[in-house]
């Protein structure tokens, strides 16, 4: 049995979101949540409110222990590029990507 969150569109790239999704995979919903809490990094804050939301996924749809869940599974897959562009010199102009990420957190139970 499993509950999985996702968030979709997040303003941040999939290579910082991947760092963190590496530091709580496999670890308990409470200890997953006191890492993200005390991670200085942009993608903590969205990441901490996903392992949230499929733990409470898991225990309303479900009706799973919540004492018992941990991170099975967490990726981040790129989304959608803005494609923007900034002025160069002698009239050129050179693209800036602003990338997009879709993160997916999957709980079970032990």
């Amino acid at each position: 049995m499993e509950a999985k969150a996702t968030l979709r569109y997040i303003r941040i790239s999939p290579r910082k979101v991947s760092i963190l999704c590496d530091l709580i995979r496999g670890k308990s919903v409470a200890q997953a949540s006191a890492i993200l809490a005390l991670t200085p990094k942009a993608a903590a804050e969205p990441l901490a409110k996903l392992v949230k939301s499929a733990a409470a996924n898991a225990e309303n749809n479900h009706g799973m222990d919540p004492e018992k869940l941990y991170v099975a599974e967490t990726y981040a897959a790129p989304g959608p590029i803005i494609k923007r562009f900034r002025a160069q010199s002698k009239g050129r102009a050179s693209r800036i990507n602003k990338r997009t990420s879709h993160v997916t957190v999957v709980v079970k139970e032990r």
